[in-house]
């Protein structure tokens, strides 16, 4: 399969290595600094480092104060936590006066596993899209992931970055790629169908193109890692040649992508839909791939899908 790194490691270093670059930046955490990784940049600059206990509400206070003093915050927990705990200072203190804050949610989706409901984030995306203001990421590997961190530095506003635990497929060239805030990409060209994914379900929507063009049927795999602002002009135009879409993500449908995806299809361009995500429901102990299996989050779960659509 290749290299596989979590992105939550290449989060750890991007942020160091952004650090390095700018004496601005100054990185706040939950007291999960070695799960969520920016204890890389608290080890190389102590001094900018905040550990705010476990007090996620004062964790986005303590950022957007910062942020009002000319400093470009990371405030740094699980997703979970960022998206539930602390949603009222993130709206009020962050959204509303639009400060230059980026939110690090570390461990979003099902694929942590054992930890169980409690602790997957399923709703983050959903919950964060819908905040006015609040630009929304969610890269699909470490390189990726690099790039995310080093455009958010640039970008002068509200920043949600959701990032994994579970080492993933190094899909893109170090060398060559290039981030840019709103837009996607098109991994592979096609005709018979659209596959919109984010995230870590990249390896899972490449793997289902192929697996359909062994049967005859030619998908296109569009790539969002900006779930907001949604790359629209791109969506439309794909969706316009290959006449359906399906939408991949880890994390409920309703909300997340595949309404953001449902929406913008049904205003410019009215096509068959399908969606492959979470249901009304939470998660569950289990290892990751048994869990990505139980909820069909899987290449074959995709390749059924569209099929169905086909017909």
């Amino acid at each position: 399969m290749g290299e596989m790194i979590a992105t939550r490691e290449a989060f750890g270093r991007a942020l160091a290595a952004c650090g390095a670059e700018n004496r601005d930046i100054v990185v706040l955490d939950a007291d999960l600094s070695k799960a969520t990784m920016s204890s890389v940049f608290q080890k190389a600059f102590p001094e900018r480092f905040f550990n705010v206990g476990i007090a996620e509400g004062d964790l986005i206070d303590t950022a957007a104060g910062l942020a009002a003093a000319g400093k470009i915050p990371f405030a740094c927990t699980f997703a979970v936590f960022a998206a539930g705990r602390a949603f009222e200072q993130i709206r009020n203190s962050v959204a509303y006066p639009k400060l230059n804050v980026k939110i690090c949610g570390s461990h979003g989706g099902i694929a942590v596993g054992w930890d169980g409901a409690t602790h997957q984030a399923v709703e983050d995306l959903a919950i964060m899209a819908a905040i006015p203001n609040m630009v929304v990421l969610y890269p699909g590997d470490a390189v990726e992931m690099e790039a995310a961190v080093k455009a958010m530095v640039f970008y002068d506003g509200p920043v949600y970055i959701r990032f994994g635990r579970q080492p993933q497929p190094v899909l893109f060239d170090r060398s060559s790629y290039e981030f840019r805030i709103g837009k996607g990409i098109v991994m592979r060209n096609g005709r018979d169908v659209t596959l919109v994914v984010t995230g870590s379900l990249l390896a899972a929507a490449m793997q289902a193109a192929d697996d359909l063009a062994a049967g005859g049927i030619e998908a296109e795999v569009l790539h969002l890692p900006t779930v907001k602002p949604l790359d629209e002009a791109l969506l439309v135009e794909s969706a316009s040649r290959t006449g359906r879409a399906v939408v991949i993500e880890e994390g409920v449908i309703r909300g997340g992508l595949g309404s953001a995806v449902a929406v913008t299809l049904a205003q410019h361009c009215p096509v068959p839909m399908g969606f492959i995500g979470m249901e009304d429901t939470f998660g569950q102990s289990g290892s990751p791939e048994e869990l990505l299996e139980y909820y069909h989050l899987t290449p074959a779960a995709v390749v059924e899908r569209v099929k169905g659509l086909m017909k």
